[in-house]
């Protein structure tokens, strides 16, 4: 048994670190404890295919914080982002395409609708009035709301309705519809060119096992204008060696501010004395203690993997079961042997397309055809016969990442059912894999002849691999759906929704909190000053 430390933070991925460097920071001692042999969580960069590396899962960068970037020095860490030379590219089953982002972008709007070309800037205007209050709010701890009366939660309650009433009557408007209406409704509203709605309406699945028409889905639409790149406002952009500079950038600070961090340390159980959290015992038998515990997991897996049943209230557990994780994600690392050759924009020489987001998806209808295929599981055991994939050809803005004259690229691919259990000993994810993975395949091929045949090598990652190595259970790259009933206060549940756990002295600190998921690095840094706050320690972040 060892206390040689003030915190025990569980799970090394980019969110803990954030936590640990703020805590650090203000001079306590820290240790990270990660399960795997690297730490990143999703965000690492691991070789897939001899020669070829890449972003395990997430793969392009845009919600990391500025705050977070400064405070961190990762700049100075070596951390370098370019930006994509537009956003998104949607090759068209008629031969035609479509280009989102850009000097390009009205022209190529107009190309469909007059009347979208007009509408487009007073749509980003709209989305740019919301985005300047919810900013504000995600670097806010929401306020609690639970069986008792707190001040503080008072306080930063009447705090989150100023940011809210600064909004005039139509902002409000445009804010109710945002989080209550579907992103097939409100971009049907706006738009008639389906091109320009799925390049739109693609973040409302990104991740999210639903339709575009399903209630709620709108939230997601801000992702467009949340994040920035080298503080450029709603652009995407790549880390130069991928996710995992990130998040070594983040383990260089780390050290530098004395945080001792364990890889291949995997957690076993939280544990827990008196309604305390006291310590975690260790896959290998040792047991740790400190007198502040930060948990990076999802919430789901802490309460139901680390937890015993018995230690929580029956309400929490009945809760913590339901919570809902679920993605339609399937991921796929390729190795090419040249540039993907587009029916509707020819050859495989580099061209501006190939470093944007390349889309297969050419409207909403689509996109929900795709989740009810996966949802029924009518027509096979779970994915969609016609699936989303978006393919990000990351050697293309970054040659450290393949042999000269080779490619790597990222397949985000939707939609997927993320419960395919083994029944009938048909195998479940681990015997259909494959099979999936051919399928995204031959998606792209189908809009670029050559694909198929220039891929070396790759890696599939079905739900099931999601949860497996990198802990998200179901595949949720969220650590939990983005729904109303699991958001702001409500994350992960009511009355933890100010980062403070089950059990006094437990804290959490990861993306199923406010504010969610995406490499944000700010559940981390609300997390870290709720910690700093209760501990009398400062500095504190902001």
């Amino acid at each position: 048994m060892s206390q040689h430390d003030d915190v025990l933070i569980i799970g090394g991925g980019h969110n803990g670190l954030v936590c640990a460097a703020y805590l650090a920071g203000a001079g306590l001692k820290v240790r990270v404890l990660e399960r795997r042999h690297i730490v990143g969580g999703a965000a690492v960069t691991e070789e897939f295919h001899p020669g070829f590396r890449n972003s395990l899962a997430s793969y392009t960068v845009s919600l990391l914080n500025p705050k977070v970037i400064a405070d961190m020095r990762l700049a100075q860490h070596g951390l370098r982002v370019v930006e994509r030379s537009y956003a998104n590219f949607l090759p068209l089953p008629d031969g035609r395409s479509f280009r989102l982002g850009g000097e390009h972008t009205q022209s190529e709007v107009a190309k469909w609708s007059a009347r979208d070309a007009q509408r487009l800037p007073e749509y980003y205007a709209m989305l740019d009035r919301i985005v300047v209050v919810l900013r504000e709010l995600m670097q806010q701890t929401p306020p609690n709301v639970s069986d008792r009366f707190v001040l503080a939660d008072w306080i930063a309650s009447a705090s989150a309705a100023r940011q809210v009433k600064s909004l005039d009557m139509r902002g409000r408007r445009d804010l109710l519809d945002l989080f209550t209406k579907s992103a097939g409704e409100l971009l049907d509203s706006w738009f008639e060119g389906e091109p320009l709605k799925a390049a739109l309406g693609w973040d409302s699945v990104v991740g999210n096992f639903a339709s575009p028409y399903t209630p709620g889905s709108a939230y997601v639409l801000l992702h467009h204008v949340f994040g920035e790149v080298n503080g450029k406002a709603g652009a995407w952009g790549h880390a130069i060696g991928g996710m995992g500079a990130i998040t070594q950038a983040m383990r260089k600070e780390c050290e530098a501010r004395g945080v001792i961090i364990e890889t291949d340390a995997e957690v076993a159980r939280l544990v827990v004395e008196g309604n305390k959290a006291v310590g975690v015992t260790l896959a290998d038998g040792r047991e740790l203690r400190a007198k502040t515990i930060a948990s990076n997991l999802n919430p789901k897996l802490l309460y139901t993997k680390l937890v015993e049943r018995s230690q929580l209230d029956e309400d929490t557990a009945q809760r913590i079961e339901r919570y809902r994780c679920g993605s339609g994600t399937f991921r796929m690392n390729v190795a090419l042997s040249e540039l993907p050759d587009f029916t509707a924009m020819p050859g495989t020489q580099q061209q501006p397309h190939h470093q944007s987001g390349i889309l297969i998806g050419p409207s909403l209808q689509y996109f929900e055809q795709a989740y009810f295929d996966a949802k029924s599981k009518a027509y096979n055991a779970g994915w969609a016969r016609k699936p989303i994939v978006e393919l990000v050809i990351s050697s293309t803005l970054d040659d450290t990442l393949a042999p000269p004259g080779q490619h790597v690229a990222s397949m985000f691919c939707q939609q997927v059912n993320p419960d395919m259990p083994d029944q009938g000993g048909d195998g479940g994810w681990d015997a259909h894999r494959d099979t999936v993975a051919k399928l995204m395949i031959d998606t792209v091929d189908a809009y670029a002849p050559n694909f198929a045949r220039s891929v070396l090598g790759y890696e599939a990652l079905s739900p099931l691999d999601l949860e497996r190595r990198i802990g998200l259970v179901g595949g949720d790259i969220f650590h939990g759906a983005l729904g109303l009933d699991q958001m702001f206060s409500a994350r992960p549940l009511l009355g933890q929704g100010n980062y403070r756990g089950a059990f006094k002295q437990l804290y959490l600190c990861g993306s199923g909190t406010h504010p969610g998921g995406g490499v944000t690095g700010l559940p981390g840094r609300n997390a870290a000053r709720e910690i700093l706050k209760d501990l009398r320690k400062g500095p504190r972040p902001d």
